[in-house]
């Protein structure tokens, strides 16, 4: 599911809201979420799970085309950790499991 399929699903579920103060909503929820983390903090959406930020040291990599050696810097990744509620959601709609049998 894309951000404008979001949308599109909550304005209808929602039909006393415009659709575009849906996607108001869900850019400032984003948004949010995403300048909390620009700042370091953890984001915690209780029952879905948590947001946060990693750092990856710097260190030497290798081109794969040349094999030259060369700097990776530091880097900021965000880590998204499901909540037990979701966890549970998903097992019981068995997700994943047409790969697991594979």
């Amino acid at each position: 599911m894309i951000k404008s399929e979001l949308v599109l699903k909550i304005a209808e579920q929602n039909p006393h809201l415009y659709q575009r103060d849906v996607e108001t909503l869900v850019n400032a929820i984003l948004d949010t979420i995403a300048d909390a983390l620009a700042q370091g903090d953890r984001v915690e959406l209780r029952g879905f799970g948590a947001f946060s930020v990693k750092r990856r040291e710097a260190r030497r990599g290798r081109n794969p085309r040349t094999g030259e050696s060369v700097a990776v810097s530091e880097k900021a990744i965000p880590v998204f950790k499901t909540g037990k509620e979701m966890r549970l959601r998903l097992n019981k709609a068995g997700i994943g499991e047409e790969r697991a049998e594979a």
